[in-house]
């Protein structure tokens, strides 16, 4: 969920951007889109069970926590060893569909009287909002030029470096102003990384494109949907943070 490189973090220029030795097997599009709805299968059944044992009255903390660290570990590593990510991408959509599934029970018992159907709205906003980004990417109505590629990636790399920054200070019990405001900056802040969150889909869809289009192998279909799934997790934490702070300031 924090690892942010190359619009998504996950699909890099160097990842995609180079011909491939044509040996075997070679990545498809369909072939990505199809393992990235394995995987969002996944993660749906791994957060309904958590979101069940929330209201089940069992304490899903130890879930929330070893799902948040397991699906880092596997990022980091499918990240540094992509060819492993046939045999890991399933866990890493595991791990997070845990984690969201908790998150998720926390945030919807939070605001079940001043915000009923919170985590519903969020959802349906991530969908409708990837989407939006595949026919604006579809139709080339927006188009990732290298200018808006260094525009997006340099607006992520700052929101990470942002957020590693507030996580220090809260490590130490201190608060980075507004981030977690409900005020007009505070709102203003969370759709502005939002959006920068959705304009990384269209760099998504760009290098797994690329990938087909340069022959990458096969084992690329997983990697590929592994760093779309990235950017959908981070999309609804984004969305989900939003929604909260506008409902806290009925």
């Amino acid at each position: 969920m924090g690892l942010f490189k190359s619009g998504n973090p996950v699909i890099s220029e160097k990842a995609f951007n180079k011909s491939f030795a044509l040996q075997g097997e070679t990545m498809t599009v369909r072939g990505a889109i199809n393992k990235f709805g394995v995987m969002f299968l996944m993660l749906l059944g791994a957060a309904s069970f958590t979101w069940s044992l929330f209201y089940k009255g069992v304490d899903v903390m130890p879930w929330m926590m070893g799902s948040m660290i397991g699906g880092f570990v596997l990022a980091l590593v499918i990240i540094f060893k992509k060819e492993w990510a046939p045999y890991l991408a399933l866990g890493y959509a595991l791990c997070e569909g845990l984690f969201l599934g908790a998150i998720s029970a926390f945030f919807d018992f939070a605001f079940r009287e001043s915000y009923p159907g919170i985590i519903m709205q969020a959802v349906l906003l991530t969908l409708g909002t990837a989407g939006a980004m595949y026919a604006l990417y579809a139709f080339r109505i927006i188009q990732a030029t290298n200018t808006f590629k260094k525009i997006v990636i340099t607006a992520t790399m700052g929101i990470a470096i942002f957020y590693l920054i507030a996580t220090v200070l809260r490590l130490f019990g201190i608060e980075m102003p507004y981030l977690h405001d409900n005020g007009m900056i505070g709102i203003g802040i969370s759709v502005f990384i939002v959006a920068i969150a959705a304009l990384n889909l269209i760099l998504d869809f760009d290098m797994i494109e690329k990938g087909a289009a340069h022959g990458a192998p096969k084992y690329y279909e997983w990697y590929g949907a592994f760093g779309l799934m990235v950017t959908i997790v981070w999309l609804y934490l984004e969305i989900l943070r939003l929604l909260s702070k506008l409902a806290s300031r009925d």
